[in-house]
């Protein structure tokens, strides 16, 4: 039995683990409380309901995402070498859940749109709010990249990082369909073309 001082954080690492695999819909309570060690009473002692342990598990992993996005796009190099180093990442990512399950995860965020905004508006709202700072994060970047000079065929900063976005969200939906991260080669080339430059050389 966990001390209830860690009994919360067990229980957001099982939600962030099996919602990663499964659909929310098929993970109930009891499973959750067995994959994190606490027992079910004490569920609702840290949580209200499986809803509120998702909006947790939401949190949780927009912390870590957007720590890693961020260390990317702040990092050294060029804007264009950042993107590309973020969309280096997403996909390896992806390399490494079919490595190491036989599946590609997708996107916790992605995964749970789909199945539960038209159900959940809480849920639904805190997912729009993620996708938000996510075009926000692009955008800012876009943005002093068209200020400095480095880009300048981009007249629409904030459109590009939703296009951007919305690419990057939908190619990772066709890599867990078909269960090929390779699904993910198009991203950069992509990605140029909304910028209005010219395709990389291979």
């Amino acid at each position: 039995m966990p001390r209830t001082s860690d009994g919360r954080e067990r229980l957001i690492e099982a939600g962030v683990e099996l919602f990663s695999q499964r659909p929310y819909g098929s993970i109930g309570v009891a499973e959750l409380c067995t994959r994190a060690g606490v027992n079910k009473g004490s569920f609702y002692y840290f949580f209200a309901s499986k809803e509120a342990l998702a909006l947790a598990v939401i949190d949780r992993h927009w912390t870590w995402q957007k720590g890693v996005w961020a260390g990317i796009l702040d990092g050294s190099g060029s804007l264009l070498d950042r993107l590309r180093g973020l969309f280096d990442a997403t996909a390896q990512m992806q390399v490494d859940a079919v490595t190491g399950t036989g599946w590609v995860a997708g996107c916790l965020f992605g995964n749970l749109a789909l199945e539960v905004s038209s159900q959940n508006e809480p849920v639904r709202l805190r997912l729009q709010e993620i996708f938000d700072e996510q075009i926000a994060m692009i955008a800012s970047r876009l943005a002093s990249a068209v200020e400095s000079g480095e880009l300048q065929s981009v007249a629409d900063v904030d459109g590009a990082a939703k296009a951007i976005v919305a690419q990057l969200e939908g190619l990772v939906l066709f890599a867990k369909v078909f269960n090929d991260p390779s699904q993910l080669d198009a991203l950069w080339q992509n990605s140029l073309a909304l910028l209005g430059l010219a395709p990389a050389r291979a």
